[in-house]
């Protein structure tokens, strides 16, 4: 039986009694997720984002399969979780910078070589992280997430996991973006390669992207998630409340805006972050 018919077949199993064939089967999945082997969502011939859901089905999986064991480093310094999920075993061949200081990546999660962590910074299961990026101090790749190649998720960056429901597809950073410090991007929004996010935007399903210089709206529909077009540059921004109330209070809401695509300019100032690589 392969791999991902074995998975469904636990998955679909009642109850919270496993063997330890089963859990075999589950370190064999989890050995797949670390190697990069399988992952939550991946792009299809097409150019389209398409979600793995039995990928998820396994992560979900060993959070029920788990036992909550004692990870505590010292007597001082506790620590609670699944047997399932610990600290991924990294080792210098990986060819991974992480600077000393706090940080964590979780078992079952890929990390490709050449990616940088500065701490304290946290890589959930599920997780990819591509060939060349940066994750900076204080980010978060939330389970199931996927980050393209040389992107540089500046400080505080807060990418957001979607683990459930799991037809639902993760967000995705793709290749060459950069995030600015303080950014969100949450409920399964794709940014496309090249986009630039200024510092302090928040990407959600329920915020409408406008466009200035194609004038269009971009917002997630009930068949697709929100979409940042390639090379976009997008800032926070704001619109008027409509509304007698909102008039008179002279009230906004956030709105983030595209306001250009990536030009020369834009190029000369991301490419000062090679040399942080």
């Amino acid at each position: 039986m392969q791999l991902r018919e074995q998975i469904e077949a636990l998955a679909a199993r009642a109850g919270a009694e496993f063997t330890a064939g089963d859990r075999s089967v589950f370190d064999e999945f989890k050995a797949a997720l670390n190697q990069g082997e399988i992952r939550a969502a991946a792009r299809s011939a097409d150019g389209a984002w398409r979600v793995n859901a039995w990928v998820k089905q396994g992560i979900l999986l060993g959070f029920r399969m788990g036992q909550l064991v004692d990870m505590s480093c010292s007597p001082a310094l506790r620590f609670f979780d699944k047997d399932t999920y610990p600290v991924r075993a990294t080792t210098l061949q990986d060819n991974v910078r992480i600077v000393p200081g706090g940080s964590s990546i979780r078992d079952g999660a890929y990390v490709a070589r050449g990616v940088v962590c500065m701490p304290p910074m946290y890589v959930n299961a599920g997780a990819y992280v591509d060939e060349g990026t940066m994750i900076d101090s204080h980010a978060l790749v939330g389970s199931c997430a996927q980050i393209g190649k040389r992107v540089h998720l500046s400080a505080a960056a807060q990418i957001g996991g979607v683990l459930e429901p799991v037809g639902a597809v993760p967000v995705i950073i793709e290749d060459d973006v950069l995030v600015g410090g303080g950014c969100g991007i949450y409920e399964g929004t794709i940014v496309h390669e090249r986009a630039v996010l200024a510092a302090g935007t928040i990407l959600t399903g329920s915020t409408p992207v406008y466009d200035l210089a194609r004038e269009k709206i971009y917002q997630r529909t009930p068949e697709a998630p929100l979409e940042i077009p390639a090379g976009a540059v997008v800032v926070p921004g704001s619109r008027s409340v409509r509304g007698e109330c909102g008039r008179a209070w002279g009230l906004s809401l956030y709105a983030p805006v595209i306001v250009k695509y990536r030009d020369e300019k834009t190029q000369r100032a991301v490419q000062l972050e090679d040399y942080l690589r």
